[in-house]
């Protein structure tokens, strides 16, 4: 068995724990043991064969290629087998609850992804003539008034395509409307620590300066810091609710008031309105922006890069700044889209433009499909789950992991603890790391940074007691391991397809480029 580029083998370990020969192959009865492309295949063979072409001289002129490709050349099986086989070591949701804290890997039902491939919604383009593509217009429409009736806002931005995206939308219409006021001076914003970590990037990216306001001992945004250093520089407050640290904010409606009474505005990061559809709006609390995840609350695909989409909702207040396009219902009936031409003088002070086209159509069709099929009181039974289950694992595990703010009462959708009461020398990254031995994925590690060796649990309210029992058990024997000081977990995971790598190490200095490991090396 070769040695692959990193310098080690897998480790061969028996069903029973016991270590055990190394097969022949590397695989591990069906745990196939994959090398990589370049040492299937050969840079010198193809796996198609081309006659040599007469074609005189090239149209690429000085753009052809100067050297071979390096690639190295594989038949249709051998490229079927090495990505299936590749496939196989992924984890998904469809393999078992994914318990990643602040990300809501929840899964997503076949039934919108079923509606979201239909004619009409699969091929629909964006510079089609409106009059062809009257119902996309009205699954944006419709989905835009379920999101300003579900937050109890005034309007709604569908074209942000992310979550940080959002964020910048609601940011730009702060800004915008300071303008307006004469108030461009403003150029301090607020975050808590306890708010998600874009927050403060999304404010720097728009010109603001940030200032940290500190959290209580229990985990909530300190209120009197935050009043206190309000003032004529500040433009707005960024928060987080339900917050990082799994806890909603009781004082957000006492905050609001005393920012608009200073002057400013409220933002809220909406990623974790999951665990409040349905019980509070958050206009009622006095937020003037408020980015949705569509992909956290109503289950579009999450990860991968995309494709995210992430609606601003806005108060009274900020809607005439926000940005184009929209869409308007006729009093025919008929769905306008509003663009800059079709805008004229009805809205002078809109920013502009957040994206080159409408939105994520993919991710609206399969979000208003998620809300049509579960209805208002189903969204409230959401919520609830995802709130129930959260406090299941948080009490369930509390006198065996450190949970910080169990005391502070209830957690919203995602439970939080710590390494605090681990052996020494033990750590969040050996339990994650053991956890990966138990079939699971690990939970969300070292975040929120108000809690040192932070492990974030959200177990979503699509998980069942029989699966929430399963990781439950798992994690409490991880952890029992790590406080008994077995050192096996030091070097944990063992079952993986590979072992422990140094993160650090990898992350600062990462290989990419394969090279051919020595004749001696590739021998043994």
């Amino acid at each position: 068995m070769s040695i692959n580029q990193s310098g080690w083998r897998p480790k061969m370990t028996a069903a029973n724990g016991n270590d055990a020969a190394p097969t022949f192959t590397g695989n591990r009865a069906l745990m196939l043991e994959e090398a990589l492309i370049f040492e299937i295949g050969d840079t010198s063979t193809t796996g198609v064969d081309f006659a040599e072409g007469d074609v005189a001289g090239s149209r690429l002129g000085d753009l052809s290629r100067k050297a071979p490709i390096g690639l190295a050349g594989l038949s249709e099986p051998e490229t079927i087998r090495h990505y299936t086989r590749l496939s196989r070591q992924n984890y998904a949701i469809d393999l078992g609850l994914f318990p990643l804290g602040s990300c809501t890997m929840k899964h997503n039902p076949r039934l919108n992804e079923k509606v979201a491939r239909l004619p009409g919604f699969a091929d629909v383009h964006p510079l089609q003539p409106v009059d062809t593509v009257q119902g996309a217009l009205g699954v944006i429409n419709e989905l835009a008034v379920w999101l300003i009736e579900l937050t109890g806002m005034h309007g709604v931005a569908m074209s942000p395509k992310a979550g940080a995206h959002g964020e910048l939308c609601g940011i730009l219409c702060i800004k915008a409307a300071l303008e307006k006021r004469g108030e461009g001076h403003r150029k301090v914003v607020l975050v808590p620590e306890s708010a998600h970590g874009t927050n403060p990037a999304t404010a720097a990216f728009a010109g603001f300066m940030v200032e940290d306001i500190p959290a209580t001992a229990d985990g909530r945004v300190d209120t009197d810091a935050l009043k206190a250093r309000l003032g004529p520089d500040v433009a707005a407050v960024m928060i987080t609710n339900p917050n990082t640290c799994g806890l909603f904010e009781r004082d957000l409606k006492a905050i609001s008031d005393a920012v608009h009474d200073a002057g400013g505005y409220v933002y809220c990061d909406g990623a974790n309105f999951n665990a409040i559809v349905g019980r509070v709006r958050p206009g009622d609390l006095g937020v003037d922006a408020m980015h949705i995840n569509l992909h956290k609350t109503f289950s579009t695909p999450h990860g991968g890069g995309g494709p995210g989409s992430g609606p601003v909702v806005l108060s009274e207040a900020l809607s005439p700044f926000g940005p184009l396009p929209f869409t308007a219902r006729m009093a025919d009936g008929h769905i306008q889209l509003i663009e800059e031409e079709t805008a004229g003088d009805d809205h002078p002070d809109t920013f502009g433009r957040m994206t080159a086209f409408h939105g994520q159509m993919g991710m609206f069709t399969r979000a208003l499909t998620y809300i049509l099929s579960h209805g208002a009181d189903g969204l409230r039974q959401v919520a609830e789950d995802a709130v129930l289950n959260a406090n299941y694992v948080l009490r369930s595990l509390e006198g065996t992991l450190d949970a910080p703010f169990a005391a502070s009462g209830p957690c919203m959708h995602e439970a939080i603890f710590s390494d605090a009461n681990l052996a020494e020398g033990f750590s969040t990254l050996d339990v994650a790391k053991g956890l990966i031995d138990e079939g699971f994925h690990p939970m969300t590690v070292y975040f929120p940074l108000v809690v040192h060796g932070a492990m974030l649990v959200e177990p979503t309210e699509t998980e069942s007691k029989a699966a929430l029992d399963q990781f439950i058990g798992a994690l409490r024997s991880v952890a029992e391991r790590a406080k008994a000081g077995d050192t096996a977990l030091k070097s944990a995971p063992h079952f993986a397809p590979r072992a422990r790598l140094d993160e650090t190490l990898a992350a600062r200095k990462p290989v990419l480029v394969w090279k051919e490991p020595p004749l001696a090396q590739a021998a043994e």
